[in-house]
């Protein structure tokens, strides 16, 4: 938008100065850069009915397996329905429902859950949840779903079908609403070592950690593997490991340094520039043109003694406007600061800077990964 490309590159990138500012890395935590292998949420699914709405539920005649449920629950209860029957049940809702099941969660814990129409229910403000199996991807049932539902959004609609909405009134959370009814199990014990899986991919990183477990608990403690795994020594008894772990995560690790990369959003005109990011000697001029088209009607109409008609005659005026263009000079080596102040300096929108990065990228100039999401 014309509004957004005006706005100065000291607003856009203001928090990059703080990186330029700030120390080039510092120690880390294992327990924040890594994760254990093994020790991982499972996604759980099920289907199931909303009952008790205002009115706001599915419209049968368009969703027939609102209708198929119903019969099916009130079947398993002895409640008999004819076959040529079509109840309309206004205050009843076919929905989704899902969860994710912590690691190490045992039977009898609870767990959150979220609930999504499926069908053309208007809200699920004030309905409860009948009780839903939900199940793992084996499609083995781990935990059994029932409650009231919080719902956040609302909705209204007039006769004359307007209708307003505040957020999403067609989902809603129920807090505690599952109970866990099967252990998931995990291979946290069957092996002599636990694998540490870093959350970002980096060698150095990798490198480091494992130097950081050898320094502390002797060599050969700990190997990296690749970029990313880094294989640690671990006692087999359970308790053991649980408290070997607790050790292995305070230990504070300064990770690698990022590439040089450029983060261009090409919907929203934000451009990151990470703090490693160079450039080779380069001159770049910078100017726009701006073209104004304005148009106008007048009005051509005889005098009285002369014979003709009145008529309208388009007149359009078209005026070019190109400032005078600055250029500016980018030494060897340059960084993030020495950028952003040049590009600052000429008065460049955020498209101009992605079109400033992309010929430096084509010249060679720019010694980072140019990325466009």
């Amino acid at each position: 938008m014309p509004h957004s490309r005006r706005l100065p590159l000291a607003i856009i990138l203001a928090g990059l100065f703080a990186l330029v500012a700030a120390p080039a890395s510092h120690a880390e935590r294992v327990k924040d850069l890594a994760s254990v292998s093994g020790v991982r949420t499972n996604q759980l699914v099920g289907y199931g009915l909303v009952v008790g709405l205002d009115g706001t539920g599915d419209q049968t005649s368009q969703a027939p397996f609102t209708i198929q449920s119903i019969k099916n629950m009130l079947a398993k209860f002895g409640v008999t329905i004819p076959a040529n029957a079509n109840p309309q049940l206004k205050n009843v809702a076919a929905v989704t429902v899902h969860a994710e099941l912590p690691p190490f969660a045992k039977p009898g814990q609870t767990i959150d859950v979220t609930v999504s129409s499926i069908g053309n229910a208007g809200s699920l403000r004030g309905g409860s949840l009948i009780m839903t199996p939900l199940r793992g991807i084996d499609g083995e049932t781990y935990a059994i779903a029932q409650g009231s539902l919080i719902v956040s959004g609302f909705g209204a609609a007039g006769k004359d079908g307007s209708r307003i909405a505040v957020n999403v009134p067609s989902g809603g959370r129920i807090p505690n609403g599952a109970t866990v009814e099967r252990e998931v199990a995990t291979a946290f014990a069957g092996q002599p070592y636990l694998m540490l899986n870093l959350h970002t991919p980096d060698f150095s990183t990798a490198a480091r950690l494992a130097d950081g477990v050898n320094r502390l608990l002797g060599a050969g403690t700990a190997e990296a593997l690749d970029a990313v795994s880094v294989r640690v020594a671990a006692p087999l008894d359970a308790g053991q490991r649980t408290a070997y772990l607790a050790t292995l995560e305070e230990i504070d690790v300064q990770p690698g340094d990022a590439p040089a990369k450029v983060i261009i959003n090409s919907r929203t005109g934000t451009v990151v520039i990470g703090n490693r990011v160079q450039v080779r000697p380069a001159a770049v001029a910078h100017g726009s043109l701006s073209v104004t088209i304005t148009e106008r009607v007048d009005v051509s109409q005889p005098n009285a003694f002369a014979r003709g008609e009145t008529v309208a005659v388009p007149r359009s005026n078209v005026e070019v406007n190109q400032p005078e263009a600055r250029m500016f000079v980018f030494g060897d080596g340059v960084d993030l600061n020495e950028i952003v102040k040049a590009v600052n300096q000429v008065g460049a929108a955020p498209g101009d800077l992605v079109a400033i990065l992309e010929a430096l990228r084509v010249a060679g100039a720019l010694r980072a990964e140019l990325i466009v999401i």
